[in-house]
Parts: C-alpha cells; sequence; structure tokens
C-alpha cells in the first residue's frame, strides 16, 4: 500500500513548464516567466523595517521569497471553507516561476497542503495580499484539520494590502489587487473572473466535472502571484527613493509612513516636495506636528499661525497654538487669546452644536484653566 509521504513526494512539482495531473494526489501546473516587468531584488532589512514597521534579522535575497494565494470555497472563511487552490510564486535565476496546486476532490486536499507545506519549510519570507487575515489562518485550519504541521517555526511574513494601503489609500481609496494594477502599473485586468464567483464556479466543476471551467480561477490565481511580486518590489523602490512616486498623494503618504518610522529628516523631505493646491493645508499641519514633536517650538507656531491666519488646519490648530504658547514660550495670555478664538472659530462654523464638538470641549477646558491662571487677561492674537 502506498504511503502518505510518498503520494506527497510524488505530487511535488516538476521543473519544465507542464501540467501534471496525479491519480492518487492533487493536480499541478507550473509556468516559467521572464522578470522584465519585476526584476529580481534583495529585499533588504531596512527596507522592510520602513514598510511593516518589524526588525528583520537580515536582507532575504529573491530565491527566499515565497508569494502565496489561495482560491477558496467561501470568501468569509469559517470551519467548512477551503483552500481548493494555492498558487505558489518564486524566482528561479532569471525567472519567476508559479506553481499552482488544485485540489480536484476534497480527498486530494492532504496533497495540496503537503506541497504548500513543503514550500513553506524552504522559503526564507511569505509574501502575501490579505494573507495575514484570511490566507494564512485559512491553511493554518486546514492544516489542523488534516493533522499536517510544519517541522520547523513558519517563516516571516509581510501582508502587502498594509504596506499597500498605507502608500496609495490616500490617491486610490480601495486598494484591491485589480486596482491597484490598473491605476498603480496602468495594466488593468481583461476579461478577469470576478472574485466573488470563483466559488461558485468551482461548485459547478464539482458537479459536472469539466476542468475547462477552473481555467479562468488559474488565470486570475497566476495573475494574482505576478502582480505580488511586482508590487512587492514597487513599494521597496518607493520607500526607497520616495521622490520617485508618480503622484503627491503617494508622496506625502511615503513621508507620513517615514514619519512613523522615526525617520524624520526623510518625512520632512517627502513633505516639502509637496506643492500641490490640494495637500498643502495637509503638509502644512504634519510639518508643524513633525517641528513641534522634535523640539522646534518657533518653527511649529509660525507653521500653525500661517495656517490660522489663512483659515487653515482646522479647530486642531488653535489647540496646537494654545499648547505651544503656554507650555513651550510660557505665554499663558496668549494662549487663552488663542484658545478663545478657536472656540470663535467653531462657533461661527457649528452654530449651536459647536459646545458638543471634542474639539470645543478642549478648547473651552483651556481656556478656563488659562483664565485661572492670568486672571482674565488675554493678549489677543494678531
Amino acid at each position: 500500500m502506498t504511503s502518505l509521504i510518498d503520494k506527497l513526494r510524488r505530487a511535488q512539482p516538476i521543473r519544465q513548464p507542464a501540467v501534471r495531473r496525479d491519480t492518487d494526489g492533487c493536480l499541478v501546473r507550473i509556468y516559467d516567466h521572464a522578470c522584465g516587468e519585476f526584476p529580481a531584488q534583495v529585499l533588504t532589512k531596512e527596507n522592510l523595517r520602513l514598510m511593516t514597521g518589524t526588525d528583520a534579522p537580515r536582507d532575504i535575497a529573491p530565491g527566499e521569497l515565497l508569494f502565496l494565494d489561495t482560491e477558496t470555497t467561501g470568501l468569509q472563511g469559517g470551519a467548512g471553507t477551503v483552500a481548493f487552490l494555492v498558487g505558489l510564486g518564486q524566482f528561479e535565476q532569471d525567472r519567476f516561476q508559479v506553481r499552482q496546486y488544485l485540489m480536484r476532490d476534497y480527498d486530494e486536499e492532504p496533497y495540496l497542503l503537503g506541497a504548500v507545506l513543503q514550500a513553506l519549510s524552504q522559503a526564507g519570507m511569505v509574501i502575501t495580499f490579505n494573507g495575514a487575515s484570511f490566507d494564512i489562518p485559512l491553511l493554518e485550519s486546514r492544516l489542523v484539520m488534516n493533522r499536517l504541521r510544519m517541522s520547523q517555526p513558519v517563516p516571516a511574513h509581510v501582508d502587502l494590502l498594509h504596506v499597500a494601503r498605507r502608500v496609495f489609500k490616500l490617491r486610490l481609496g480601495r486598494c484591491n489587487l485589480s486596482r491597484l494594477e490598473a491605476e498603480v502599473f496602468g495594466a488593468p485586468r481583461g476579461d478577469d473572473l470576478p472574485g466573488s464567483e470563483v466559488p461558485a464556479r468551482y461548485f459547478r466543476y464539482l458537479q459536472t466535472r469539466e476542468l475547462a471551467l477552473l481555467d479562468d480561477i488559474l488565470q486570475h490565481n497566476a495573475q494574482d502571484i505576478l502582480s505580488l511580486a511586482r508590487l512587492l518590489f514597487a513599494l521597496q523602490t518607493l520607500h526607497e527613493r520616495p521622490l520617485t512616486a508618480r503622484d503627491q498623494r503617494d508622496l506625502f503618504s511615503l513621508g507620513k509612513v517615514y514619519e512613523k518610522r522615526g525617520e524624520h529628516a526623510r518625512a520632512q523631505v517627502c513633505y516639502r516636495a509637496c506643492d500641490g493646491e490640494n495637500l498643502r493645508e495637509m503638509v502644512q499641519l504634519r510639518l508643524a506636528s513633525l517641528q513641534r514633536r522634535r523640539g522646534d517650538p518657533k518653527e511649529a507656531a509660525d507653521t500653525y499661525e500661517r495656517l490660522r491666519l489663512t483659515g487653515g488646519g482646522g479647530a486642531r490648530v488653535y489647540i496646537e497654538l494654545s499648547k505651544i504658547y503656554e507650555h513651550r514660550f510660557k505665554a499663558p495670555d496668549r494662549a487663552l487669546a488663542i484658545a478663545n478664538q478657536g472656540m470663535l472659530y467653531l462657533s461661527e462654523r457649528l452654530g449651536a452644536s459647536a459646545e458638543d464638538h471634542p474639539d470645543f470641549r478642549d478648547l473651552s477646558h483651556r481656556a478656563q484653566r488659562l483664565i485661572k491662571r492670568t486672571g482674565g487677561k488675554a493678549r489677543g492674537p494678531s
């Protein structure tokens, strides 16, 4: 009797482009692609820190990257959801290889999972899109259900959905993979099968056994893997050289990423390079906040004052200015005047509902405290 280990070994992919159908395992498809659009690059630990906020112990070579995407019997997860197709992408010297493991029926799931386990055990890092919330937890649960487990810890994981959102959300809003392809790479998909139709198509296949019904799903999955590789290196380039961003909204977002990672000088470079009219107010607010936190209250106050005089920045300008005058310049009378003007600003814009606004309550509380300190004397803002 053939052992499970022998079956899993026979289910491993062959190296040349081919379609393989194993009578006692899952179906395996392998495609080779030239890397012209996404040349293999080392994923540096510094760029990983910028993109993810975590410290990597070392750089990751291209051949250590494993790009993973699943197609499932349900879009919400849950105990009954199964990954019937898993696509894996890896660099092979100057080529990019996509391997797809297709479960033609439920009894082939152990072979599919065995192939995924082997690939994970050899990878230095896994790259997914929404994998942290969906693909990886689903695979982990199916491994438990099939009493399979890795012989070593799961490799580090980067979910590009979160990285892409930080860079592109201001410009694009929704950041699904097909939208990124169309708007960032200028390569919209043609007759692509919508992801919402994938489960129904698979169930129809199970009823008819017409393998051709799955061709669109296999193509969709392969395109997702290719786009993952392209997106990873595009994002690495933007984090390494932000001034190459073609849209200032992306550049502004990269400035926020640098600021969050403690790279304040690089953040300021990004902000100061954003000269578009629609970004000017947001840029000034970020610069003022950055200047204040870097211990330069004079520059921060000047930036906030320019916003106040032009009516920009909202109530936060008055709150931050009042703080600076009170705590950094030791000018409580000026701080009181700014707080009073901030309440007037909100009253003019919100009317009777202004008193319920949290910024109004902040300014009111601040003003009451400052009145006690100054005896009600306020030097009005010019």
